[in-house]
C-alpha cells in the first residue's frame, strides 16, 4: 500500500496511470448505485468512483467522513467536469479501497465553510486544521519562515537559540515566572525578548546574529495579539540605524516576492513618530487611504465649547455628506472610548455647509473653511476638540473605523511604513510627571544625550518601527554600548545601583569589554503570516493559539497542578 501520488497534485497529464492514494473521506455520495468519494489529504482532494460490480463497493459503502482510506485505482477522464477544483478533470476508477481507520462523527463541519463557533474549533484545534483552508494558512507560514531564514542566511547572519528559563527584566509587559526546584523561593522568567542575549552576541564578537525565537508577554490580549508569539529576532554590529533598515526591507521584498511574487516598492516611507501621530492620530499609520488629520484651530476656536480646548482637528470624508445622523451619533460614540469629549461634524452639499456648529460661523469663517481644505460636494467633516493627546488618538481611532466601515483600503495593497525618531520620555497625565517609554537599552540621538536630565521633551531615540497596513510589524533600536552612558540611563529612569545589579549586573560587566556599536529588530511573524495571508485574526495562523482570555480550550490550561508539584517548588496557593 504505497502512495504513489498526493490527492490535490492529479491532472489531465496524469491520465492512464495507476495510482496509489492515502488520506480522509471529505464526502461520499452515493448516485444511483454509483458511489462518489471525495479524497482529502494537505495537498487537495480527489474523486473516487466505485461501480456496483466493483469487488470493494460494500467497502466503500461503509464509508463515512473522516474515516482514513487507502484507494487504489486507475486515473481517467471525468465525464462531468468540476472547474471549480483543481482536480476536477480527472477521477479515480477504484479498484481496491481500504480502511485504515474509523471515525467518529465530528462535532464540526470539516470544510473551509464551517459552523462552528471560534471555541469549538479550538477544543477541537485537530480537527480544526483539518479545514483545508486552515492548512493554507500553516503551509504559507512554514513558506515565509523558510525564505526569511533563506535571506538572512545569506545576509551572513548566524542563527543562534538562546534561553528560553531566563532572568527578570523590565521590558514593559508582565514576565511569565518558572518557579525552582532546586531554589527555593526563586524564579526563571519566561523571555520578553531575547533582548540581553542578543546584545551578548555582539559583545560576543558575532557580529550578525537572527533567531526565529518564541517569546511570551503576560499582557491582555487582541485580535493581532497572543500570550506566546513567533519573533523573527536579530542583531548586526557596525551598522547605523539606515544600514539596518535596508536589511528589513530588502528582507521583506525577498519574502513578497517569493511568496505572493509582489515587487515592493522601496525605499519604503520613513516618518517621525510626531509627524505620524499629528497626521494620522496613531504611531502605526495605514497609509492605503487619505483621512488626515488637519487642524481646524484657526477656524473653529469660536465655537463655545471648543474654544477652552489645545487642539481642534478634523478629517474630510469624501461622498461622506449622505451618512445618516445616526451613524454620526455612531462615531461619537466610538470617539468617547478614547476620553474625547465628543465629535462635531460638517457637510458641505449644494455649495452650503450645514451641521452641529454651523451656526457659529459667520460667512467669511465658512469660505475660508471650504477653500482651504479644499471640500467638494458631499464632503463630511468630522471634528474632535480636546487635550492635544486624546484628540489626535481619538480621531486617529475614527479615521482607521470610518475607513474600514467605507471599504476605503485596497486589500491587494501593502504599504510599508518606518516610523522613527520616537520619544524617550513621554507624559503621562495621571501622574503628572515624564516617564520612560523605550527600554532601557535604547540609545538616544546623539545631540539629545546633552538634554536626558534637563530637558525630556527633547529627547528622542535612535529608534524605528516598521508598519505595514496600520500594523506594527516590529520595533528595532541601536543600542547603548557605552558603559557611562548606560549607566546614566539608569540614573535618568531612576533605577538604583542596588537593582541596577540584581537585574542587570551581568550585562553592566559585559559593557566593560569592549562592546561594539550594535543595533537591531524584532520582528513579529505570526503578524507578517497574518498580513500575507489576508486574515484579520492571528490565531489563524497559529497552530495551536490561546483564546483572548489565555486559555488553551484543547487541553484545557491552565490547570491546577498536583500539591506533590506544588511542594516540589516551594508553592503554596492561597485560597
Amino acid at each position: 500500500m504505497n502512495r504513489t501520488h498526493y490527492s490535490g497534485e492529479l491532472r489531465k497529464e496524469h491520465i492512464g496511470l495507476e495510482v496509489e492514494l492515502k488520506g480522509w473521506v471529505s464526502k461520499k455520495r452515493n448516485l444511483g448505485g454509483i458511489i462518489f468519494v471525495d479524497i482529502r489529504d494537505r495537498s487537495g482532494i480527489s474523486q473516487l468512483v466505485v461501480r456496483p460490480e466493483n469487488a470493494y463497493y460494500e467497502v466503500a459503502n461503509e464509508l463515512k467522513n473522516e474515516y482514513v482510506i487507502y484507494a487504489k485505482g486507475l486515473l481517467v477522464e471525468r465525464e462531468s467536469k468540476n472547474p471549480n477544483m483543481p482536480t476536477g478533470d480527472v477521477e479515480v476508477d477504484v479498484t481496491e479501497v481500504k480502511i485504515l481507520n474509523k471515525a467518529q462523527q465530528p462535532p464540526m463541519i470539516i470544510a473551509d465553510k464551517t459552523d462552528a463557533l471560534e471555541d469549538t474549533r479550538l477544543k477541537y484545534r485537530y480537527l480544526d486544521l483539518r479545514r483545508p483552508v486552515m492548512q493554507n494558512y500553516l503551509i504559507q507560514r512554514s513558506k515565509i519562515t523558510n525564505a526569511i531564514r533563506e535571506f538572512l542566511v545569506n545576509e551572513g547572519f548566524l542563527e543562534i537559540e538562546t534561553p528560553i528559563l531566563a532572568k527578570s527584566t523590565p521590558e514593559g509587559a508582565r514576565d511569565y515566572l518558572v518557579p525552582s526546584r532546586l531554589y527555593a523561593g526563586e524564579f526563571y522568567a519566561l523571555p520578553q525578548s531575547p533582548q540581553i542575549f542578543k546584545q551578548l552576541c555582539m559583545v560576543a564578537g558575532l557580529e550578525r546574529y537572527f533567531q526565529i525565537a518564541r517569546c511570551f508577554r503576560d499582557e491582555d490580549l487582541r485580535a493581532d495579539r497572543q500570550p506566546e508569539f513567533t519573533q523573527i529576532d536579530l542583531e548586526t554590529s557596525f551598522l547605523n540605524e539606515e544600514e539596518i533598515r535596508d536589511i528589513i526591507e530588502r528582507l521583506m521584498a525577498h519574502t513578497f516576492k517569493k511568496i505572493l511574487n509582489i515587487d515592493l516598492v522601496r525605499p519604503f516611507k520613513v516618518i517621525a513618530y510626531k509627524d505620524a501621530m499629528d497626521k494620522y492620530g496613531s504611531d502605526k499609520p495605514d497609509l492605503r487611504y487619505g483621512l488626515e488629520l488637519q487642524n481646524f484651530k484657526e477656524y473653529l476656536n469660536v465655537v463655545p465649547f471648543m474654544q477652552d480646548k489645545d487642539l481642534i482637528k478634523g478629517i474630510v470624508v469624501n461622498n461622506g455628506a449622505n451618512i445618516t445622523r445616526k451613524k454620526i451619533d455612531e462615531y461619537t460614540a466610538f470617539v468617547k472610548k478614547y476620553k474625547a469629549s465628543g465629535l462635531a461634524y460638517l457637510k458641505y452639499q449644494n455649495n452650503e455647509l450645514t451641521g452641529s456648529i454651523v451656526k457659529f460661523l459667520d460667512a467669511d469663517v465658512q469660505k475660508r473653511l471650504v477653500e482651504d481644505f479644499k471640500l467638494t460636494n458631499d464632503d463630511l467633516v468630522l471634528i474632535v476638540a480636546d487635550s492635544q493627546k486624546v484628540t489626535n488618538v481619538a480621531l486617529g481611532a475614527l479615521r482607521v473605523f470610518v475607513a474600514k466601515q467605507m471599504n476605503l483600503a485596497d486589500p491587494n495593497r501593502y504599504e510599508f511604513t518606518w516610523v522613527n525618531d520616537w520619544p524617550i520620555f513621554e507624559w503621562d497625565q495621571d501622574l503628572e510627571d515624564y516617564i520612560v517609554s523605550t527600554h532601557p537599552f535604547t540609545a538616544p540621538k546623539p545631540e539629545c544625550v546633552e538634554y536626558l536630565e534637563s530637558d525630556h521633551e527633547k529627547c528622542l531615540a535612535n529608534a524605528y518601527d516598521l508598519v505595514l497596513n496600520g500594523y506594527e510589524l516590529g520595533s528595532g533600536s541601536l543600542r547603548v554600548y557605552d558603559q557611562d552612558l548606560q549607566q546614566k540611563i539608569f540614573d535618568v529612569i531612576g533605577l538604583k545601583e542596588e537593582e541596577i545589579k540584581d537585574r542587570f549586573g551581568f550585562f553592566i560587566d559585559a559593557l566593560k569589554y569592549g562592546t561594539p556599536p550594535h543595533g537591531g529588530m524584532g520582528l513579529g511573524l505570526d503578524r507578517i503570516v497574518m498580513l500575507m495571508t489576508k486574515t484579520d485574526n492571528i490565531k489563524d495562523v497559529v497552530a495551536f493559539p490561546k483564546t483572548q482570555s489565555a486559555r488553551d480550550l484543547m487541553m484545557e490550561s491552565p490547570s491546577s497542578v498536583d500539591i506533590q508539584q506544588l511542594k516540589d517548588v516551594h508553592i503554596k496557593v492561597e485560597e
